[in-house]
């Protein structure tokens, strides 16, 4: 009797937890995995003249602070779209993708989280080397996204305090922010890649990165094997070579994944860079 009072008052205490919160988390027990659940809306914006993509997003709960919500926007993996519920086991450390959207909207973050072309993979390292990333439906899109931003779609937001991080594809499309939309981004936190045209260990990071490439943090596994932890750290000594601010977390046990540090990781690097 007393270990089943004990599990009432843990679950109890869990929800009381993320009462002020978009997310709920419901405790695992032998039966049922661990879950979060958080809150959120959709909409579709172009894409080019004839297609369009979603875009699911949240705002924290409150009143926004004055000029609106900072926004942060979070990239996709290959094959696995952001979703804003999660299974403590999904594959890839899902569970903890969606615990790093509780702790950005907790924290007074707006969440975005765009889709990639067929909800697949980002354009920025598939290219062939004739084809020009301007001239791709993610360039287009994510302008659109962002000017849908500055518009007021998705709330109050505000558009000067933009910040993105992501997974693997995601990863590397959230170093494109620094390459292709300079001063546009206050910080990146780059997890399980490198820099925006490198694939796995297919990897060249340039001699002269832009001046105004956002402070960057990296998050990855030192085992690895999809997008090699020695291709991020081509990225980051360059940064470092440069004098542009970066940090790195190594999970010394980690594969291509998002991490129970993950959460912390983003936020504490958003918060810094304010």
């Amino acid at each position: 009797m007393k270990k089943i009072i004990a599990t009432l008052l843990c679950c109890f205490a869990v929800q009381q937890a993320t009462a002020e919160s978009r997310c709920t988390i419901t405790p695992g027990s032998w039966f049922k995995q661990e879950r979060i659940d958080c809150t959120y809306r959709g909409i579709r914006i172009p894409s080019s003249a004839i297609t369009d993509r979603e875009v699911i997003w949240e705002l924290p709960l409150g009143t926004p602070p004055a000029g609106g919500w900072p926004v942060a926007l979070i990239y996709q993996g290959s094959f696995l779209p952001v979703e804003f519920s999660r299974k403590k086991n999904d594959p890839f450390g899902g569970y903890w993708e969606a615990r790093t959207i509780k702790a950005l909207l907790d924290a007074g973050y707006a969440v975005i989280a765009p889709r990639a072309p067929a909800e697949l993979a980002w354009h920025t390292n598939m290219l062939s080397p004739d084809e020009i990333y301007e001239l791709s439906t993610d360039y287009s899109f994510l302008n659109n996204v962002f000017d849908a931003i500055d518009a007021g779609l998705f709330g109050p937001l505000n558009g000067d305090r933009k910040y993105a991080t992501g997974i693997s594809s995601g990863g590397y499309n959230t170093s494109r922010m620094a390459v292709s939309w300079p001063g546009e981004f206050k910080a990146l936190v780059v997890h399980s890649a490198s820099y925006a045209v490198c694939a796995g260990p297919a990897c060249v990071v340039p001699l002269n990165l832009p001046d105004d490439h956002p402070p960057t943090r990296f998050v990855h596994g030192f085992l690895d094997t999809i997008a090699p932890w020695w291709a991020m750290d081509l990225y980051y000594d360059r940064l470092l070579w440069e004098g542009i601010e970066t940090d790195r977390l190594t999970e010394v046990m980690g594969s291509h994944e998002w991490f129970p540090s993950s959460p912390n990781a983003v936020v504490s690097w958003f918060n810094a860079h304010q």
